[in-house]
């Protein structure tokens, strides 16, 4: 009897310790998974991917992520209610569209400072 006893607590204890690694495993996945998603989250909605007719390549990483702030936070002149970005990105239709660019481009100038 005592030998059933102690092959059935082993049997307990192999359990749980691989369902406590299994926990552990699950909850440094997610937090993989939320720092990969942070570090991805530049806090624009337009990068500089969607902005292609303007050159940011001459900036600084921190320049370039003010200028992109600057220009996902300006408003588009025409009442559309779209950010600069937004309207640059996605309205090539925009009849101050090209005024759009070319304040886009000021403030990656100004952002050169930087």
């Amino acid at each position: 009897m005592k030998k059933a006893q102690k092959k059935a607590e082993r049997r307990r204890r192999s359990g749980s310790i691989q369902v406590r690694a299994l926990k552990w495993g699950a909850a440094l996945a997610v937090v993989g998974l939320l720092g990969y998603a942070v570090s991805q989250m530049d806090g624009v909605a337009y990068g500089e991917r969607q902005l292609s007719v303007v050159n940011f390549s001459d900036l600084t990483s921190n320049g370039k992520r003010t200028a992109l702030k600057a220009a996902n936070e300006a408003r588009c002149t025409c009442g559309c209610g779209m950010t600069l970005a937004q309207c640059v990105a996605t309205d090539s239709t925009c009849p101050v569209r090209e005024g759009n660019i070319d304040r886009i481009r000021t403030m990656v100038k100004d952002a050169e400072a930087l």
